[in-house]
């Protein structure tokens, strides 16, 4: 194995599209890591733990852009020649005259009745965007990661007084009026309205929703941060306002994992005077002591915040997905290998599955190193910045996924692999083709294999094909995060009576 850095002087691209370059040019043969990433001081510190910082990368100034690539030495070199034709067919720039004229290279350039801009820079450069963007009247939308907290606050705090939403930083998904922004499903459009600081919980909601038979007015992310203490739901009190004021939205949905104590309890005041029936889900928050508002409804799970939300927009009763019963393994294999790309998922899981099997590792040896699985139950979030360093995210990848996908189907230990395949605008094309193909591989006498699909049949990778990919490749696969985490409750833990927490009925009393 060798390992190259290609500089290319001046050259900028967004941290998007530079994913998709990546995942793109990682699945060759011969190759073990490519990375693609704008030279600024924090992506090249990235790229030096994630060992692919070379002597070229080091010397590259922060509006360069890096491409880290370590495999064969043939596989290397044709991927040196591939970055820029594949960031070319991404949309991105590349070197050399274009047939077609540039896109605006500033905010400067937008279009005069634009009113949302989408930032995905290094997060170094993202605030002083997002700033621009607020002094031009413009939402902000901010994919860009490790912006500073106190900038966070900041452009809030000057978003309130404009009114208007900074989403993010760190956001993954929004739907503003139908349009997807960052990771997001294709649902149906109906009335029902949903913000919060988790990106994967917004879209497993969302799209149970349209299964369901309900559809939404807008989604608002908000960044994972803005329920913090620090930033005290800024931009989610925003969105909530927003969606009280909309007419096209009769009903709220707020998600989060759990918010700082002070926050939640703000918010959930704030969600009762919307004058709205709303559902909250703040995952493994406790409202002990907490009034909860008339025509407010608290759901413990994403399953039952859908499950409540749809019962509110159509008028009747949804009936509850059973949790399926998994074959007994034999005695040998008694252990749990969650590999999720969503944290919220893995933040679900511990929360329903420690209950029933006690404390769950949550990390597994050093991230870029092979998989070393603990001989204990394992949740991983395979999403997080510790493994995608240097990396694509495995929403976008799946290849990210697969050496642990692997390794735990060789544990001897494993009785159950738990994987989700989050689909949609932005998501790898076909991410069942990539489990199937390595579930082949695997013999006969392996672990269980329990997926969920977060997609529609309207996403570009339709949620039924992905489904019965997995069927035909033998896996188990459920409808949501919730079931497969009850499914596992049930067959390791010997909870008999896993059916889903009841949501509490704080409608009953009166109206919103």
């Amino acid at each position: 194995m060798v390992l190259r850095n290609a500089v290319h002087n001046d050259l900028y691209a967004d941290s998007v599209a530079l994913m998709r370059v990546a995942a793109r040019l990682a699945g060759a043969p011969g190759l073990d890591a490519v990375s693609l990433v704008m030279a600024t001081p924090a992506n090249r510190e990235v790229l030096a733990d994630a060992g692919l910082l070379g002597e070229e990368g080091r010397s590259a100034a922060p509006n360069d852009l890096i491409v880290a690539v370590r495999g064969t030495p043939d596989a290397v070199e044709h991927a040196l020649a591939e970055a820029v034709t594949a960031l070319r067919d991404t949309g991105g720039p590349a070197d050399g005259p274009q047939e077609s004229a540039p896109p605006p290279r500033s905010l400067a350039g937008a279009p005069a009745d634009a009113d949302l801009a989408l930032i995905s820079t290094p997060g170094a450069y993202a605030a002083a965007e997002a700033r621009k963007a607020l002094r031009r009247g413009l939402h902000a939308f901010v994919f860009s990661d490790h912006v500073p907290l106190d900038d966070e606050v900041e452009l809030k705090q000057e978003a309130a007084r404009h009114g208007l939403l900074v989403m993010g930083p760190d956001c993954g998904t929004a739907v503003i009026g139908g349009v997807p922004l960052g990771f997001a499903n294709a649902v149906r459009h109906g009335t029902i309205g949903l913000t919060g600081a988790s990106g994967t919980g917004l879209q497993q909601v969302s799209t149970l929703l349209h299964a369901m038979g309900a559809g939404v007015s807008h989604i608002i992310g908000t960044g994972s941060r803005d329920v913090s203490e620090a930033v005290g739901g800024l931009t989610t009190r925003a969105a909530l306002d927003a969606l009280a004021a909309d007419p096209a939205t009769d009903s709220v949905v707020l998600v989060s994992k759990p918010p700082a104590p002070r926050v939640a309890e703000q918010l959930l005041a704030r969600v009762g005077d919307l004058g709205k029936p709303a559902v909250v889900c703040f995952l493994g928050w406790d409202p002990a002591g907490v009034p909860v508002p008339p025509g407010v409804t608290l759901a413990p799970t994403l399953y039952e915040a859908a499950r409540a939300a749809a019962e509110q927009a159509l008028g009747h009763p949804v009936p509850a997905e059973p949790v399926p019963s998994l074959p007994a393994p034999p005695p040998a294999r008694r252990l749990l290998r969650a590999l999720y790309t969503g944290g919220t998922f893995a933040h679900e899981a511990d929360l329903l599955l420690g209950p029933a099997l006690g404390p769950l590792d949550r990390s597994a040896g050093r991230p870029g190193a092979p998989p070393a699985l603990p001989p204990r139950h394992l949740v991983l979030d395979l999403g997080d910045d510790a493994f995608t360093a240097g990396r694509p995210h495995p929403m976008i990848d799946p290849a990210v996924r697969a050496a642990w996908l692997r390794a735990a189907l060789a544990d001897p230990a494993a009785a159950v692999i738990v994987l989700d395949l989050v689909i949609g605008h932005g998501a790898a094309p076909d991410p069942a083709a990539a489990v199937a193909e390595i579930l082949a591989d695997a013999g006969p006498d392996r672990p269980a294999v329990l997926c969920f699909v977060v997609g529609t049949d309207e996403d570009p990778q339709r949620a039924g094909d992905q489904r019965r990919v997995l069927r035909e490749a033998g896996a188990e696969v459920v409808g949501s995060s919730t079931q497969a985490a009850l499914a596992c409750a049930r067959l390791l833990g010997g909870v008999q009576a896993a059916g889903l927490p009841a949501p509490r009925p704080a409608t009953i009393g009166g109206p919103a």
